[in-house]
């Protein structure tokens, strides 16, 4: 099983060298990949571009740029130049976004969305496949009078989607390399979710898709953790709010984002990375592992990086 870490996020930002040392320290503890959220400040390909070809042997990824507000053709270009700059080390992460952001941040509707995913991810599996596109759909047009292709950028890069509900897991089995859950607990990724998006992989032909869990969560003393799962529960407030969220949260037997969060010692946390595998998750990426300060955050990769090495 493949081990990372996010390193921005709309929580946690830094200037571009201190995260450059941050993803160093993260693969020298044994992390395999480093993955970057996109918020209104960093452009978060470029970041990951900047990471990867800065700490070779990092994989890198974004998790994830919203559909609404891009077009293929820009959202390929992005992706390609960054697996050019990385030696094929880039993932890119795709996300329908939320009405708010969408409708308050672009000033454009947010209608269709499930439509709208499944011709963008049409259109860019051409292009970071093909280097063209000629796709004409009902929302939207992709076409290359002029080459697409980025010199290096190879292999193609894999497309995941943070989907959960039933209609983008369909879309994203059919159509995409894998999903980017974030709080998905075991039980939604083994009863609701892995199905669903294995199911819809086999009906399409395409291969077993990732499923790269994203899992708030820090190792801290037993002292500790009702303090820093009371902090998480601050922090992942805002989720609760969401639709998608709401529902995943339920799903994995919840009814507090912070629930779903892995806090405890290292014997507790490396039982639950177990459980997410078992559940199917692919990858296991821990988000908010910051939460009990610097000192909790090393012990947190530390453990992460023997887990991936099977230590």
């Amino acid at each position: 099983m493949t081990i990372g870490v996010t390193l921005s996020s709309t929580a946690h930002q830094l200037d571009i060298d201190s995260t450059v040392q941050l993803a160093r320290e993260a693969h020298d503890a044994g992390l395999r990949s480093a993955w970057f959220g996109q918020t209104f400040s960093y452009d978060s390909p470029l970041l990951a571009a900047i990471v990867g070809r800065e700490v070779p042997g990092l994989q890198v990824g974004t998790s994830a740029i919203p559909i609404f507000g891009r077009h293929p053709l820009l959202v390929s270009s992005q992706a390609q130049t960054a697996q050019a700059a990385t030696g094929g080390r880039y993932h890119l992460g795709l996300a329908l976004g939320t009405r708010h952001l969408t409708e308050d941040g672009f000033g454009i509707p947010y209608e269709r969305p499930i439509a709208l995913l499944r011709e963008f991810l049409t259109a860019l599996r051409q292009l970071v496949e093909t280097g063209a596109a000629d796709f004409h759909g009902e929302l939207l047009t992709a076409t290359t009078p002029l080459p697409a292709a980025v010199p290096g950028a190879a292999p193609p890069v894999p497309l995941l989607v943070a989907a959960m509900g039933p209609q983008a897991l369909r879309v994203t089995g059919e159509l995409a390399d894998g999903a980017l859950p974030f709080l998905a607990g075991p039980r939604a990724l083994a009863e609701h979710i892995v199905p669903a998006l294995t199911a819809a992989a086999e009906a399409a032909g395409r291969p077993a898709p990732r499923v790269v869990a994203l899992v708030p969560g820090v190792v801290t003393a037993r002292a500790h953790a009702d303090a820093v799962r009371e902090k998480a529960a601050e922090m992942l407030a805002l989720y609760e709010k969401i639709p998608s969220y709401q529902r995943v949260i339920a799903l994995s037997g919840a009814e507090r984002a912070a629930e779903v969060a892995v806090i405890g010692d290292e014997e507790t946390v490396a039982a639950e990375v177990r459980r997410y595998r078992e559940a199917g998750a692919t990858e296991v990426v821990f988000t908010a592992t910051d939460l009990g300060g610097e000192d909790d955050r090393r012990r947190t990769w530390k453990l992460l990086g023997e887990l991936a090495s099977g230590t």
